[in-house]
């Protein structure tokens, strides 16, 4: 599946240090309610480099609420079983392979992947290439975690690490293959 896809898969994503990229509840308030980098970390340039989006479901749902649109640059997938197509930003997918299919055909480059199970499938599947991982200086204790117990191990090359303000590290990785 991996090696006839004409695309690459990144993720990009802060986390408790322990983890979580969410409370159970969606909240983000450890993360948006604190002093931050000056800057954005290089979300920025990240997102310049970005086509496609692919995320899940309650990724979308937070997102939506925000006061204004940030993926309007890049074409966004929402992969959930669940969710009614009613907007006209996005297009719903019902499985990966339907992910990965019109990722395809539509001519993706680079994909922005976002969302815990959503990052987990992909890493499974071989899609993910590399991986920025923004450590928040907090401990949850709970919530929805960044990663579960993949079928294999997922070997990482780290690229880089280095401390971006506010207290938050940040850590490059590479999939090896």
């Amino acid at each position: 599946m991996t090696e006839q896809r004409p695309w690459t898969g990144h993720v990009f994503i802060a986390t408790s240090v322990d983890g979580y990229i969410a409370r159970l509840d969606g909240g983000l308030d450890w993360l948006t309610d604190r002093p931050g980098p000056s800057g954005d970390g290089g979300y920025t340039e990240f997102t310049a480099t970005i086509d496609h989006m692919l995320m899940g479901r309650g990724t979308y749902e937070t997102v939506a609420a925000f006061d204004l649109w940030p993926y309007t640059r890049m074409k966004v997938i929402v992969l959930s079983s669940t969710l009614a197509a009613a907007d006209d930003r996005i297009t719903v997918v019902r499985s990966l392979p339907e992910a990965i299919d019109t990722l395809a055909a539509a001519g993706a480059g680079r994909v922005y992947t976002d969302g815990g199970r959503v990052i987990q499938s992909c890493l499974a599947a071989g899609l993910i290439d590399d991986l920025v991982i923004t450590r928040v200086p907090v401990l949850l204790g709970e919530g929805i975690p960044l990663f579960g117990a993949p079928p294999a191990d997922v070997r990482l090359e780290t690229l880089g690490v280095a401390q971006i303000g506010g207290g938050m590290v940040q850590e490059r990785y590479a999939v090896v293959r």
